[in-house]
């Protein structure tokens, strides 16, 4: 194991931990998961954070035998998706899931979110869509969660949770917490009447104006980082 895997591993625990410290997650329900080259890095099914260290993080091929692992521990039962996600969009360095309160209530719900907020604009289009409901960490539900997914940086997951996925690790926790902070908004305002809706053409704006904004996706390695 060298030096970066053993500080994404880190990252992974801390961020697992963090999330459910802030009330972003609940007990071991969530996942995490973080491309490291050709292996995706994901935490292990049903450990508590508190005790998880380093070596219990779960290596998985992503363009190897389909479902291998290793570890001393399984991999999250959410495997399937997280796996799928990364061999389907290479930009795709880190995947949050959880189930936090307002995304699943919405989820429940079988709500997609509207656009309610220019914020909405950082998830890749004018929604979040619902994926449709499958089975916890079945093939079905992967399906759905890649075509909830398509063009966008994040879902939800009907009568489950959320997911939000970003070129690194940072990026997808601060779409998430982005995710369920205009999930809850949205709801409230379900309260009162319910939203006024942006146009397309507000969110095409805000999108051409993010380039400088929020957690900033990792530079390419054959291109120069412009001064600012």
């Amino acid at each position: 194991m060298d030096d970066t895997e053993l500080q994404l591993r880190k990252a992974i625990i801390d961020k697992c931990r963090w999330m459910n410290a802030s009330g972003l997650n609940q007990g071991t329900s969530g996942n995490i998961s973080a491309r490291h080259g050709d292996t995706m890095l994901i935490s292990p099914s049903a450990t508590p954070y508190d005790i998880m260290t380093p070596e219990m993080v779960a290596a998985m091929p992503i363009a190897g035998e389909y479902g291998s692992w290793e570890g001393p521990l399984k991999p999250s039962t959410e495997w399937r998706f997280h796996l799928d996600i990364m061999k389907a969009r290479p930009e795709v360095g880190g995947i949050v899931h959880t189930h936090a309160t307002y995304s699943t209530v919405l989820a429940i719900a079988r709500k997609e979110i509207p656009a309610c907020h220019y914020m909405m604009a950082a998830f890749g289009g004018t929604n979040v869509r619902l994926a449709g409901y499958a089975r916890f960490g079945t093939k079905e539900l992967s399906d759905y969660a890649l075509q909830a997914l398509e063009g966008r940086t994040a879902c939800l997951l009907a009568n489950h949770g959320m997911i939000a996925v970003g070129a690194s690790l940072d990026k997808a926790m601060w779409l998430a917490v982005e995710l369920e902070t205009i999930a809850r908004q949205y709801y409230l305002t379900l309260a009162i009447g319910g939203p006024v809706l942006l146009s397309d053409a507000d969110i095409a704006e805000t999108a051409s104006a993010f380039g400088s904004y929020g957690v900033q996706d990792p530079p390419s390695k054959s291109k120069k980082i412009a001064s600012r």
